[in-house]
C-alpha cells in the first residue's frame, strides 16, 4: 500500500537528534533560514539563495589532488540521477528516480536506516516528458518531503520513514507529472507541476507542513484571481509599471491559455528578508508558436511571490512567444553584489534561452543581460530599454512545416537544470552549459488530455557542427561568470553537455560531474583541473559536500539520463527522437552505461 515505509533498519534517535527536531517545530524552521550548520546539507541549494556554496575548507586547492573515493552506495534503480543527496545531523537521504525511492543511511556505519518505496502507477512513466527523473528531497520540521513521480507530495518521518500526510498535486491522466524537488519556506511546503509537453496549466502550489493541506496554488497562465497577481500591485519588471488586467488571458488567442504550459518543474530560492519566493516558469504549450499568437504570458517567466499567501509581487519575462522551447525554470540565485558601484540584492538567472540575467531582487529591475555561450543567435542582445530581446528573423520558427536550420541554442538550452553555483570569496558564479544548436520543424497538433501537445521535430547537435560553426566537436562548456560585468572570467570545454549541478567552496575550488561519468575538481580562481574520478555511469547529479566525524565528504550520484541522456536511459535510437536529444548524444554509449550509484569522496587522513 502507498506510503508504508520499507523498514529494514532503525537506529536509536540520539540526543541532539531529537533536541534538534523539537527545535525545527518550535521555530518554524528557522534553523534552515540561518544556515548556520555548513557541515549539513539540508535543501537543494544549501542554502535559501540556492548559491550551492559551503564554508567547508578541508578540501581545497592545495590538497584537492589528493582526493580519492571513501565509500560507494547504489540505489538499485537505473535511469536518470538527478538532484543530490541532504545530510542532517547523523543521516543521510538519498532520491532515486521512478520509483522514486528515499533511503536513509546512517553516516556512522553506512547501513540502512529505512526505505520508503511509494506504490505508483506505473503508467505515469509513459507521460513523463524527458525521463523519470526526480531532482531531490526537502528537510524541515522532523521530515523528509518528496514530490512522486505520479504528483503525489509525501511527508515523512525522517527518523523512521513512515508516512505522515500525502496530498495529490495533479492528474497524471491529463499528463502532469512531477520531478521537482520542493522547498520549505516557514511553515509551508512549495512544489511544482510538470507537463508542459502534455498542454498542462502550470502551478505553484503550497501546502501546511504539519497537516498537509493545500493553503494556497497560484497558477503561470490565465486570470488574475487565478494566478494570484493584482493588477494594481504586481510589478512587470520589464516595464517598471504594473501589470495589464487579465494580462494571462490576454496574450493568448482564445482559449490557449488552458492548455498554456508555463510548467514549474525546476528550482525555488527564497529571501527570508524580503519574505519573497523566487522560480520560473516554462514553455508555453504547444511548441508549434503560430497555433498561440500573443506574448503568452506568464510563460518563460521569473515570479516573485510572498510565500505566506502566493501573491505575486513582482514578473519578468524572458523569451515573450517562445518559439524554441527555452523554459524559464532555471534556479534564480541570490547575492548580493555592488553592481555599478551600488550594492544591490541581486537575483542571477543563467536562461536557458543562452542570456544571463542580472535583477535586483527587490523589484525585478533588470541590471544586466548577456550571452554567455557565444554561438547564441535567436536574439542579437536584449534592449535595455524595452527589457526585450531582440529577435533575429532568420531563425524564427513561426512559419509551420518550415525546417529552420542552425538556431543556437538547442532546445537543451545553453544551460537546462543543471544548477549553477556562487562563491562569495571570488565573486564569480560556476555554470555548467551546453553548447548545442538545433533544426526545428514546427507542425500543427492537436490537444487531447493525456497524449504529447508538442507539435515540433527537432534535432540536435554540438554548436560547432552548423554552418558557419567554429568547427569544434564538444557539446559543453563549464565557465565562471561575473554577473556584475555580464562576461566570463575562465571557460573550459567538455566533451558532452555539463549537465551536473556545481558546487563552490571556500577552499577555492568547485566541482561538478560530467555526461561521461567524471567528477571533477578545479581552482575556482583560474579553472585549473585540480582532480578527476570516474564514476559508473554518467553524472547528472547535483554535487554536494558535508562533514561528519572531523572529515568533509563530496557525494555525487551518477546514473546516466535526463533529457541529455534520454536516448540511453530509454533506448531510443532515431536522431530526433527524445525531443530531438538523441542525435546529439549518439555517441556517448561509447563512453558510459546506465546506472545509479553514490560516489563519497575524502581527502586520506594523511592530506588533512
Amino acid at each position: 500500500m502507498r506510503g508504508k515505509a520499507r523498514t529494514y533498519w532503525r537506529g536509536t534517535v540520539v540526543l541532539g537528534t531529537a533536541l534538534a527536531l523539537v527545535a525545527g517545530c518550535a521555530h518554524a524552521n528557522k534553523d534552515l533560514a540561518e544556515q548556520d550548520n555548513p557541515n549539513e546539507w539540508t535543501m537543494w541549494g544549501g542554502d535559501y539563495g540556492g548559491q550551492r556554496y559551503s564554508e567547508l575548507n578541508q578540501i581545497n586547492a592545495e590538497n584537492a589532488d589528493k582526493l580519492q573515493p571513501a565509500w560507494t552506495f547504489s540505489t538499485g534503480v537505473l535511469r536518470g540521477h538527478e538532484g543530490g543527496p541532504l545530510v542532517v545531523d547523523d543521516t543521510m537521504y538519498i532520491n532515486t528516480p521512478f520509483p522514486n525511492k528515499v533511503i536513509a543511511l546512517n553516516l556512522d556505519d553506512r547501513s540502512i536506516k529505512w526505505t520508503y518505496e511509494p506504490n505508483q502507477n506505473r503508467d505515469v512513466i509513459a507521460v513523463m516528458c524527458c525521463d523519470t527523473v526526480n531532482r531531490g528531497l526537502a528537510y524541515a520540521d522532523g521530515k523528509i518531503f518528496m514530490q512522486q513521480a505520479d504528483t503525489t507530495l509525501v511527508a515523512l518521518d525522517a527518523d523512521s520513514g513512515d508516512l505522515v500526510w500525502e496530498a495529490k498535486n495533479g492528474d497524471p491522466s491529463k499528463g502532469e507529472t512531477a520531478t521537482n524537488a520542493p522547498i520549505v519556506v516557514k511553515d509551508k511546503v512549495i512544489t511544482g507541476i510538470s507537463g508542459g509537453e502534455f498542454g498542462v496549466r502550470g502551478h505553484l502550489t503550497a501546502y501546511n507542513i504539519e497537516t498537509g493541506e493545500q493553503e494556497w496554488r497560484a497558477y503561470s497562465t490565465g486570470p488574475d484571481d487565478e494566478m494570484l497577481v493584482d493588477p494594481s500591485e504586481t510589478i512587470n519588471a520589464a516595464t517598471g509599471k504594473t501589470v495589464e488586467k487579465n494580462s494571462g488571458l490576454k496574450s493568448w488567442e482564445g482559449d490557449e491559455w488552458k492548455l498554456g504550459g508555463g510548467t514549474t518543474w525546476g528550482w525555488y530560492t527564497y529571501d527570508p528578508e524580503l519574505d519573497l519566493i523566487y522560480y520560473g516558469t516554462g514553455n508555453p504549450g504547444s511548441w508549434n508558436p503560430s497555433q498561440r499568437p500573443g506574448d503568452n504570458k506568464w510563460s518563460m517567466t521569473t515570479f516573485a511571490r510572498d510565500p505566506e499567501t502566493g501573491e505575486a509581487k513582482w514578473v519578468y519575462q524572458m523569451t515573450p512567444h517562445d518559439e524554441w522551447d527555452y523554459d524559464g525554470v532555471n534556479e534564480k540565485i541570490l547575492v548580493d553584489q555592488k553592481v555599478d558601484g551600488e550594492m544591490r540584492k541581486l537575483l542571477v538567472n543563467f536562461d536557458r534561452n543562452g542570456f544571463a540575467y542580472t535583477h535586483d531582487r527587490t523589484d525585478g529591475e533588470l541590471l544586466k543581460a548577456a550571452k554567455y555561450d557565444p554561438t547564441v543567435n535567436w536574439a542579437e542582445k536584449i534592449d535595455m530599454e524595452t527589457n526585450r530581446p531582440v529577435r533575429v528573423a532568420e531563425y524564427s520558427t513561426e512559419e509551420t512545416n518550415v525546417n529552420v536550420e542552425g538556431i543556437c541554442p538547442a532546445a537543451l538550452g545553453s544551460k537546462d537544470q543543471q544548477p549553477a553555483s556562487f562563491n562569495p570569496n571570488t565573486g564569480l558564479f560556476y555554470v555548467p552549459t551546453n553548447h548545442l544548436c538545433m533544426d526545428y520543424e514546427p507542425f500543427n497538433v492537436q490537444y487531447v488530455a493525456g497524449q504529447p501537445y508538442v507539435g515540433a521535430t527537432v534535432l540536435m547537435y554540438p554548436a560547432g557542427q552548423r554552418e558557419g560553426g567554429d568547427g569544434s566537436k564538444h557539446s559543453g562548456r563549464f565557465i565562471a561568470w561575473d554577473a556584475t560585468e555580464a562576461e566570463a572570467a575562465w571557460t573550459v570545454d567538455e566533451r558532452f553537455a555539463v549537465w551536473s549541478g556545481s558546487l563552490s567552496t571556500s577552499g577555492n575550488i568547485v566541482a561538478y560531474g560530467t555526461l561521461d561519468g567524471y567528477l571533477k575538481v578545479r581552482n575556482a580562481k583560474t579553472g585549473d583541473l585540480l582532480y578527476e574520478f570516474k564514476t559508473p555511469s554518467g553524472i547528472i547529479g547535483n554535487v554536494n559536500t558535508y562533514k561528519y566525524d572531523g572529515k568533509q565528504y563530496m557525494a555525487v550520484y551518477s546514473g546516466v539520463g535526463g533529457w541529455a541522456g534520454i536516448g540511453m536511459a530509454a533506448g531510443l535510437e532515431e536522431s530526433t527522437a527524445g525531443l530531438g536529444a538523441v542525435g546529439a548524444f549518439r555517441d556517448l554509449n561509447k563512453y558510459t552505461k546506465l546506472g545509479g550509484v553514490m560516489t563519497v569522496f575524502a581527502l586520506p587522513d594523511s592530506a588533512i
